[in-house]
């Protein structure tokens, strides 16, 4: 007699022989005794769980006889009449299985429909089985629809899939839905223990711990596991032989890794990580490890004494948890279960391992967080000026400060007279910002303190206190200047020998002088339709607007030939070159062919809408200087200022308005 496999010769061939279902179990067989039996099930759950199995008992349910012949509907099939050994034997003609990942068409489907037109041949129920029924055709689903909702009173429908979401809302609604959930690795070592004893192989826990776990939830994949192992060990199952067939890694290795990162010992991380890369063992078997022992130590922690005393690891677990804190045991976990995604990025994994574990190391342990470099606050608060100077408004009209405009709005703390008053702490561990070639920044400066009572009128206040805060007369560059500030040849002056004013205060910008030529001007009148009308796009259209024209000659074969120049290298890139020429070529219907060399462009796109730019926003400033409204606000607030940089031209075309 051929060998039979675990996983089928101890399927359950009843409901009291399921194992881990209990909740589908006690709905069917409540349903059977009462006779409440509806016309199309689903169940759904990962693989091995056993819906196909559910699906089976149910059919001898509904058909069996009983072993005088003279049985009803039951929910304990007799398992010896004709119909439960034949749907046992899957020889049942009334009970039709079909898989519909290579049966997913809808004329399989039709067939299926033109069957259920007859009556059963033996059975008491016709019953119906598509098995991963998600991966059915649309058109399959809604020809089955009339028929799965309104069936003959012989026909009961079975449905079964590992993606119910992939299913139509129209079918879900037509059936009862029942969800199989995973076992549990104790449940699934308990049933393998079961099972290898009825087979006389002698097994240690250790082993059974390993296939459990690796089952995944599944008990077909543990069964199938089992006899691998069986194999493998000649007949006997131990833990070492079949952690070997597994490639999983020991726990010793994942307590190490975790001993190491609690102890912020990066050279034994390293060490522990190369003595898994001398044995072979897989990274993400390793991290998986680790997970597993982090959640062992997380329960611990919250929870002292809750793990099970009979596992062996359960003292290593709870050794660990003593030595790592409890937000960095959280943390760790976090890091772990989302670094196994980042191992297949490198071809060496082991080196994305490392990178994943001394991710904890780049933080502060808890309660010993590495003192910060730090600078005053006013330091601060000039570097933050000096960053934000560099940043383009986005306002759309001018802003006067309220601050400015109603003097003492901002109250000051009041201290006592006899305390001496002290600058808060701004951590400064990133790096301040770097020089600017062509910018000097003026000197922050201090913000003034009063000691007075916060009860004081505000006509205590001297003149000089009424002054407006240094931050208001701040340069905050507009758009345009922003724009400009991107060019690499553009810098900012700020005079140092300014007069106090309340005109706006603005970035003085040094543009290389603009020398318009008559290729330029050809040039643009060749390229702006081509932008507008989408035909050159992103790196392209850098290109096109970025370089200056220098000379158009005939080329060889026909066509002419375009040198340009262009300062980025980026730009320079001869697939974009070879892009903007065939876009050329289509426009002009002719042969196009780029020479691109390094150099200033003295007259391109770019630079004559940033001196354009320029103009409009030193216009829009002047008119909102000259504005009677604005001069009438400013007249009745002394200390009143417009906000640097909120001013931003309105364009002449109304659709670029909407785009900007």
């Amino acid at each position: 007699m051929s060998h039979v496999v675990l996983a089928r010769k101890y399927r359950p061939r009843s409901f009291e022989e399921m194992v881990g279902q209990t909740h589908v179990v006690q709905a069917l067989g409540n349903a059977l005794t009462s006779g409440r039996l509806h016309h199309a099930y689903l169940f759904t759950g990962t693989r091995g769980i056993g819906k196909t199995t559910v699906s089976r008992i149910l059919a001898k349910s509904l058909n069996c006889t009983g072993e005088d012949g003279r049985g009803g509907v039951t929910a304990h099939p007799c398992g010896a009449c004709q119909a439960c050994t034949e749907i046992d034997a899957d020889r049942f003609i009334d009970y039709i299985e079909l898989d519909a990942a290579s049966n997913r068409s809808i004329d399989e489907i039709r067939d299926l429909i033109e069957r259920a037109a007859y009556k059963p041949s033996v059975g008491r129920f016709k019953v119906f089985m598509i098995d991963e029924a998600h991966q059915l055709t649309k058109d399959a689903f809604n020809a089955l629809l009339k028929t799965l909702e309104e069936p003959p009173d012989y026909l009961k429908f079975v449905l079964a899939t590992t993606d119910p979401e992939k299913m139509l809302p129209t079918v879900l609604s037509r059936c009862l839905q029942f969800n199989l959930r995973p076992m549990a690795p104790e449940l699934v070592q308990s049933h393998l223990q079961q099972v290898l004893q009825a087979e006389g192989v002698v097994a240690d826990l250790g082993s059974l711990r390993l296939l459990s776990r690796a089952a995944r939830g599944s008990m077909r994949d543990a069964l199938s596991l089992t006899d691998q192992a069986i194999a493998y060990g000649a007949g006997t199952l131990d833990e070492a032989g079949v952690r070997s067939m597994l490639g999983t890694v020991d726990r010793s290795h994942a307590a190490a890794l975790v001993g190491a990162l609690a102890a912020r010992d990066g050279a034994a991380v390293l060490s522990t990580v190369d003595a898994l890369r001398q044995l072979g063992l897989s990274a993400a078997g390793t991290l998986e490890e680790v997970a597993a022992l982090l959640s062992q130590m997380a329960v611990e922690q919250v929870v002292p004494g809750a793990l099970d005393e009979s596992d062996p690891d359960t003292a290593g677990a709870r050794r660990l948890a003593a030595a790592l804190a409890a937000d960095e045991t959280q943390l760790l976990y976090s890091i772990v279960v989302h670094g196994r995604a980042e191992l297949s990025l490198l071809s060496d994994e082991y080196a994305a391992l490392t990178m994943v574990l001394l991710r904890l190391l780049a933080f502060a342990p808890s309660g010993a967080a590495p003192a910060p470099r730090s600078v005053p606050l006013v330091a601060a608060a000039r570097d933050a000026r000096t960053t934000a100077s560099l940043k383009p408004a986005t306002s759309l009209r001018p802003v006067v400060s309220a601050a400015a405009a109603v003097p003492g709005a901002l109250r000051p703390v009041p201290l006592a007279s006899s305390a001496t008053p002290q600058l808060p702490v701004i951590s400064a561990d990133r790096p301040l910002p770097q020089a600017v070639p062509g910018v000097r920044i003026e000197a922050a400066r201090p913000l003034p303190f009063v000691d007075r009572p916060a009860s004081a009128p505000m006509s205590a206040l001297t003149a000089g206190d009424q002054a407006p805060p240094p931050w208001v007369d701040d340069v905050v560059p507009d758009d345009a200047v922003g724009s400009a500030l991107a060019e690499p040849s553009v810098a900012q002056e700020v005079p140092a020998d300014e007069p106090e004013s309340r005109a706006i205060r603005r970035p003085n910008l040094v543009l290389p002088a603009l020398q318009p030529t008559e290729l330029g001007g050809e040039w643009a009148a060749l390229i702006r339709p081509l932008v507008s009308a989408g035909s050159v796009s992103a790196m392209v259209r850098e290109l096109a607007l970025q370089a200056e024209l220098l000379a158009v000659v005939a080329a060889d074969g026909g066509g002419r030939r375009w040198r340009l120049r262009v300062e980025r290298e980026t730009l320079r890139a001869p697939a974009l070159a070879l892009k903007l020429a065939a876009s050329l070529q289509s426009a002009l219907g002719e042969p196009a062919h780029l020479v691109v060399e390094a150099g200033v462009a003295q007259d391109s796109i770019a630079r004559r809408d940033a001196v354009a730019r320029e103009a409009a926003q030193r216009e829009a400033e002047q008119t909102i200087q000259d504005d009677p409204a604005v001069r009438e606000l400013m007249a009745q607030f002394p200390t009143a200022r417009i906000v640097p940089g909120s001013i931003k031209p309105q364009p002449a075309d109304p659709r670029e308005a909407r785009t900007n």
